[in-house]
């Protein structure tokens, strides 16, 4: 399959040729990794539902519809991963920052191994396969990210903080909760001494023998541990404002896609949209990563400017927060919407900004999504009683 282009456009007609696939074939099919360029079994939206040029909602929607409740079931299972991640990860955010206080320590002494593994030169074929295909397309298969954070953590015996960061930095659909969390279920740490352990027989049969013999994995996995606990806070409902005269639409990075919002129906005076240059050079993100980034906003601006028939600006990576004031300013904005981030990159830039137009007498006011204020309070544990309480309430089912 090609790289996905950066449109909304383009998630569409990817969710709409992968459709005949959810149902019984990707039930069938889904763990297997056949290799670079061989994964259209599997849908590959995650791209664009990061970064909602798709909402969860639709794709669920479309799924439900081709194949049933039933048949689509595993497929939207698959879905509500990423929601269950968010929403754990709101109600924890300390998670979050501890895991980036642990990063900054890690990197001012890197362990032994860490070049090469990053390089894909440990020997280990299939690990090194996966860590090349990573860096070079911005993607691996899901059953490989799990075995590939295995040997990371019970081989080559590395922290599972600069594995997940590896990952988040290459990634084209890294998540702060769904990747930050996933390293930290493969280690024990989410589910508490539940370990994943990659085994050779496992990893050959599901890449089609392309990696047969697998030798010099280890034969178990301790689960780690940490000191630190992370209490539970509750999340709250953000809805959308009301609509007012002289309010300006700020775009962000991960809801591209806000004229499908109920901030559609409102009148605005002026959009804009950026990628901050801050966000990428403090997590390092590699060049793919930020290349799809924004020209992924840049489709969202074009997009917002022609619903909403007002003028589009953009901010610039280097002058963000400044040019967002000068936005603001030159349009006579007396108010700021922007959409509430997940626990996060985005977060963390977002905040910093609503600051710096709130200390200009300009008000920020936040919006969020219907489906993220009704199932994030729900991810309150695992994912299997996460999934029963929400699935009733799921597009194209009906409660019990």
């Amino acid at each position: 399959m090609s790289k996905p282009i950066p449109t909304r456009n383009a998630a569409i007609e990817r969710l709409e040729s992968f459709l005949p696939t959810a149902g019984r074939d990707y039930r069938k099919l889904r763990n297997h990794d056949l290799g670079p360029g061989r994964h259209g079994h599997v849908s590959r939206l995650s791209p664009w539902i990061r970064r909602r040029l798709l909402t969860e909602e639709e794709v669920v929607r479309e799924a439900v519809a081709c194949h049933g409740p039933s048949r689509s079931e595993k497929f939207v299972q698959e879905v509500l991963w990423r929601t269950y991640w968010k929403g754990w990860l709101e109600q924890r955010p300390s998670v979050w920052q501890v895991y980036q206080e642990d990063l900054r320590a890690l990197r001012t002494r890197a362990p032994v191994g860490l070049d090469a593994a990053v390089a894909g030169r440990t020997g280990i074929e299939p690990f090194d396969a996966w860590a090349r295909e990573l860096a070079e397309t911005g993607y691996v298969h899901n059953h490989a990210r799990m075995w590939f954070a295995s040997i990371w953590i019970f081989t080559l015996g590395l922290p599972w903080q600069l594995g997940a960061d590896f990952f988040f930095r290459h990634l084209l659909d890294g998540d702060p909760a769904s990747n930050t969390l996933s390293w930290r279920w493969v280690a024990g740490l989410h589910t508490r001494g539940k370990t994943y352990l990659a085994r050779p027989d496992n990893i050959a049969r599901y890449t089609a023998g392309r990696f047969a013999p697998v030798t010099g994995l280890a034969r178990q996995g301790e689960a780690l541990t940490e000191t630190q606990g992370h209490p539970r806070v509750p999340v709250a409902a953000v809805g959308v404002p009301e609509a007012a005269e002289g309010t300006g639409l700020l775009i962000t990075g991960e809801e591209l896609a806000p004229e499908t919002t109920a901030l559609g129906s409102h009148r605005l005076a002026a959009v804009a949209a950026g990628f901050p240059g801050r966000l990428a050079a403090d997590h390092g993100l590699a060049e793919p990563v930020v290349s799809f980034s924004t020209d992924a906003a840049r489709d969202a601006l074009a997009r917002a400017a022609s619903h909403w028939s007002v003028a589009d600006t953009w901010l610039e990576a280097g002058s963000y927060c400044a040019d967002a004031l000068k936005w603001a300013r030159t349009h006579g904005l007396n108010r700021v919407v922007m959409h509430k981030p997940a626990v996060g990159p985005w977060q963390d830039c977002t905040l910093a900004l609503a600051e710096t137009l709130s200390a200009a007498g300009i008000r920020v006011a936040w919006f969020r999504r219907p489906w993220d204020d009704e199932f994030y309070p729900a991810a309150r544990a695992g994912y299997f009683g996460f999934f029963k309480a929400v699935a009733p309430r799921l597009p194209g089912r009906s409660p019990n």
